[in-house]
């Protein structure tokens, strides 16, 4: 799916051309242009990117390519003419595939903020630096468990039962990010019985919708949404976000059924501006564009040199315990999962 313009794509394929012919001039020794080819979620205020472009002297072009999920496929299919100079929004499901691909340039950068984001590499992705992390989370709307004088769900196991029938709404691990992660951590908790786990919330009449908005916006019964379903897939993060004006969070996050949720940036190889790109890295891991990601893009920094919002740490702490699986292992057999998910659970 090409979510970006057309347009996008033929003005590239064009300055490759004249690239190519030796028409561009000098313009290309000294780029004043970068491009981030990043996904449609990707929200940071105005000014941080004016200052980024006034300490570099570079324009910031972004280009939204798809769901964080189709990135890499899209990347690879433009290979031979890169869709941009860096990527964000890389997530640990397709980084592996990425790096098989040959995707990445090999870049360290020296951020202060580099030896934080060092504690999330992935082995075999090193043109790869994790900018932001966040848990995928089953969310819950205490009031209603509270109304309904219900013991609210904690593990993935007591969502199964019976006594949850026809609460829980998740996204469809083939069309959305957030829905691949929460099949990942079934995946990671039950190993070869997976399958027969979803069978039990298939037959335990679980919702499923095709992105991340529906299930949280339209379905979930919390004060953003006002739906019919007091169980939802969000994140971790997502709870300070309903707080009401007695400043207290009437939903919240089951932490024992969160998967670690890592994206990552890095150098695209064969990139036109690869300095450019570089200085790209440095910036998303700068104090400035950290400090922005809770309420920008509601997930945590990596760096640990930025204060979080006051009420994060009341209401979105990430698992202590998440659930987590070798990146190579996941290259090997997301695709094959999501297919078996596929046909068992939609049929």
């Amino acid at each position: 799916m090409h979510h970006h313009p057309r347009s996008i794509r033929l003005g590239i394929s064009a300055a490759v051309a004249l690239t190519a012919l030796g028409l561009s001039g000098c313009a290309d020794d000294d780029p004043t242009t970068v491009t981030l080819v990043t996904h449609g979620t990707f929200s940071i205020p105005d000014e941080v990117i004016a200052s980024f472009e006034e300490d570099t002297g570079l324009t910031l072009e972004l280009i939204v390519a798809g769901e964080s999920g189709s990135i890499v496929n899209e990347l690879i299919l433009t290979q031979d003419r890169p869709l941009g100079d860096v990527v964000y929004g890389i997530e640990i499901a397709s980084a592996a595939q990425g790096s098989e691909a040959g995707l990445f340039a090999e870049y360290a950068s020296t951020q202060p903020a580099a030896d934080d984001a060092a504690a999330y590499a992935l082995p075999g992705t090193e043109g790869l630096t994790a900018i932001d992390v966040s848990d995928v989370c089953i969310n819950v709307d205490h009031r209603w468990f509270a109304d309904q004088g219900i013991p609210e769900p904690e593990s993935l196991t007591d969502l199964a039962d019976p006594e949850y029938r026809g609460l829980l709404s998740v996204s469809n691990p083939a069309t959305s990010a957030t829905g691949t992660s929460f099949l990942l951590a079934t995946v990671a908790a039950f190993g070869d019985g997976w399958g027969d786990y979803w069978a039990d919330l298939r037959d335990n009449d679980v919702r499923v919708v095709s992105s991340w908005s529906d299930a949280y916006y339209t379905d979930f019964s919390g004060p953003s949404s006002g739906g019919a379903y007091p169980l939802v897939l969000s994140y971790a993060s997502s709870p300070p976000y309903e707080v009401g004006d007695d400043g207290e969070a009437p939903t919240g996050a089951l932490l024992d059924t969160c998967f670690r949720h890592v994206e990552y940036a890095g150098v695209l190889d064969g990139a036109a501006n690869p300095t450019g790109a570089e200085k790209v890295v440095d910036w998303l891991l700068s104090d400035d564009f950290q400090a922005t990601l809770p309420e920008s893009m509601y997930v945590y920094p990596v760096s640990s040199r930025v204060a979080l919002p006051e009420d994060w740490t009341q209401y979105a702490p990430l698992s202590d315990h998440p659930w987590i699986l070798d990146p190579d292992v996941i290259a090997d057999n997301v695709e094959e999962w999501v297919r078996e998910w596929t046909d068992l659970v939609l049929g």
